[in-house]
């Protein structure tokens, strides 16, 4: 083939001239991927060791430059801790409290722009992305505050003799595999993510960057998406999962969607707690005004409101069986202003909205052994100054909780309450109204727990104000009702089954409940003060239905008085029937010895007659 285009001499020269430089390129190009890879190497591996005091080293297997790509290419990535200088800083008391362990597949940096960076020192990265890169990060709480000397410096101050500005236009982590060790409880509580995607976008290091508040950790947004993600609490107890977890920080925003909470092993909860058993179903969360550097750091829980929408909450109680050779442990522990210090968590929420929750408490009698409960469906709840942050508590130590919801999914029910946080005594207060419902709806609860059926009756307003702490409850319950009816119950234990009284029920309905209250249309109703000392084995939820119990049955009539009357009246009975029965007994006897002597004296009266016939 003749090339025409080289007919010319100055043409071949030409063209010898850019095979030439075309050569030299490709040569000097081969010459730096081999030359400078390894010098690559080596200067990232000190980079590691010096920025970290010697804490971290970094190993790889391969790292190529590709100039004519603009390319970084670092293969099987290792950065691992120095365990001897990590005690050593420990036992000075100046250790971190994040140790990592990392292995990345594949780092990858695209497009860096050498002009700009030879000429006008702005190091610009188009991208950069870690792939299936694997995290094992450990906590140990070593120090709540910074240890070391802070350098006042900002980023952009201290690399400023070197570069004008750094730009990242994105970073990506692909198929991230993380693991979580925290040693700060008794047991180590061990967190494992395998389907989670990190990106970040505009990173930027400049003069101007370092004022901008838009801006976390230098990049305009970082978000994580974490799929699937499950985990056991650190007390063994329970489970969670939820099926996406979706974080960033331009919103400061965390939001999940199909959170759930259950009991490890239910039926072998009791045995190892001795606090209520929750299970939890929440359809999304959100989270706004997250303080990702306080959490990371002190795991300080900050955020300015959170929204739990659609779900469900499930709270079981099972009294302790008593034992008589050891005392009732106390159930304190599940009040909410000391359970939540169960979290073991530096907690401050401004505020936390609940929207349409079903609530369901249920409660195993244990003379019936059978189940009792309530319901509060559609439930919208706002708590404010959820907190156990020593320096928020100092300011305000009221958590105030604003309730609304339908009791038994019929009557609309609210209630505000307010926990004392920083009471070692734990103080509360409750207040609430429940609009008219047909009564016979808590036959759930009051067959199984209160041992009554309510055959009929209307209520037409029920109100409380109670106030108490651990040790006791106080305050007026005022129950409005008309055309109330009960039978009194007692369990079956050989048919498993609740049977009625009837003579006792005809003579309650008889003679001690007040079917209405008010008594008469245009009378004062009934109102009254309970004074509730709470047994140390109850737990928060049934104290409160215990102390409301004990002014509902007063106001129909059943008070302590009227039931310390009838279980004297029942206790005479039985003793008098006892004595019936001795005395029936003994009149039997009475009449059986004088059979038995009246048949000897027959039997003696025929022998002699025998007797005097046979002589």
């Amino acid at each position: 083939m003749n090339l025409q285009f080289l007919k010319h001499r100055w043409q071949r020269i030409t063209a010898r001239i850019m095979i030439a430089i075309a050569l030299i390129v490709l040569a000097a190009g081969l010459f730096i991927n081999f030359y400078f890879s390894p010098i690559l190497g080596r200067t990232v591996k000190s980079m590691v060791l010096s920025s970290s005091d010697s804490l971290y080293h970094v190993s790889f297997t391969d790292a190529n430059v590709h100039i004519f790509q603009r390319k970084i290419v670092m293969y099987n990535i290792d950065l691992e801790p120095d365990t001897n200088v990590y005690n050593r800083l420990k036992k000075a008391g100046i250790g971190p409290n994040n140790l990592y362990h990392i292995h990345i597949k594949k780092l990858a940096l695209t497009y860096i722009h050498p002009i700009s960076l030879y000429f006008g020192r702005k190091l610009d990265i188009d991208e950069i992305v870690l792939s299936a890169p694997e995290f094992n990060l450990s906590y140990q709480l070593n120090h709540t505050k910074d240890t070391t000397t802070k350098d006042n410096r900002t980023l952009y101050e201290r690399i400023s003799k070197t570069l004008r500005s750094v730009h990242v236009g994105h970073i990506g982590l692909n198929d991230v595999k993380f693991k979580y060790e925290d040693y700060s409880g008794n047991k180590v509580a061990i967190s494992e993510l395998k389907e989670m995607n990190l990106s970040a976008t505009d990173m930027l290091i400049d003069s101007l960057s370092m004022t901008d508040k838009s801006r976390f950790l230098y990049c305009r947004d970082i978000t994580t998406e974490l799929n699937n993600f499950s985990g056991t609490t650190r007390n063994g107890l329970y489970n969670y999962k939820m099926k996406l977890l979706k974080l960033s920080t331009r919103t400061s925003q965390i939001n999940a969607e199909d959170i759930d909470l259950e009991a490890a092993n239910p039926n072998q909860f009791f045995d190892k707690s001795k606090h209520d058993r929750f299970t939890m179903h929440i359809d999304s969360l959100q989270m706004n005004h997250f303080n990702y550097l306080s959490y990371y750091k002190y795991r300080r829980f900050s955020a300015s409101s959170m929204i739990l929408s659609g779900g469900r909450l499930g709270i079981f109680s099972r009294p302790q069986l008593p034992d008589p050779d050891q005392l009732l442990a106390d159930r304190s522990a599940s009040f909410p202003n000391a359970g939540i210090y169960r979290l073991k968590t530096d907690l401050n929420i401004d505020s936390v909205l609940l929207r349409r929750i079903n609530i369901k408490y249920t409660e195993l009698n244990v003379k019936s052994h059978k189940l009792g409960y309530v319901d509060f469906n559609n439930t919208t709840c706002r708590i404010l100054n959820l907190t156990t942050n020593a320096d928020a508590l100092t300011k305000n130590k009221d958590c105030i909780i604003s309730l609304q919801s339908y009791f038994m999914n019929k009557g609309k029910l609210y209630v505000d309450l307010k926990f004392d946080m920083a009471d070692p005594n734990l103080g509360y207060s409750y207040k609430g109204h429940l609009d008219p419902i047909n009564l016979q709806i808590v036959n759930p609860a009051a067959m199984t727990l209160a041992m009554v059926k309510i055959n009929g009756g209307k209520l037409k307003s029920f109100d409380f104000n109670i106030s108490g702490d651990k040790n006791a409850a106080h305050g007026r319950v005022t129950v409005l009702y008309n055309d109330l009816k009960v039978t009194l119950l007692k369990p079956d234990t050989i048919q498993k089954k609740l049977k009625h009284m009837t003579i006792e029920s005809l003579f309650a309905n008889a003679m001690i409940i007040k079917h209405n209250n008010p008594d008469t249309p245009g009378e004062a109703p009934r109102s009254y003060y309970v004074n509730y000392r709470r047994p140390p084995e109850y737990a928060f939820f049934k104290t409160i239905w215990k102390t409301l119990l004990t002014g509902i049955r007063a106001s129909a009539g059943y008070g302590e008085q009227k039931e310390k009357e009838i279980k004297t009246q029942i206790a005479e009975r039985k003793v008098k029937k006892e004595e019936h029965k001795i005395k029936k007994a003994e009149r039997r006897e009475r009449r059986a010895e004088r059979k038995r002597v009246k048949e000897a004296k027959k039997q003696l009266k025929a022998a002699f007659e025998e007797e005097n016939e046979e002589r």
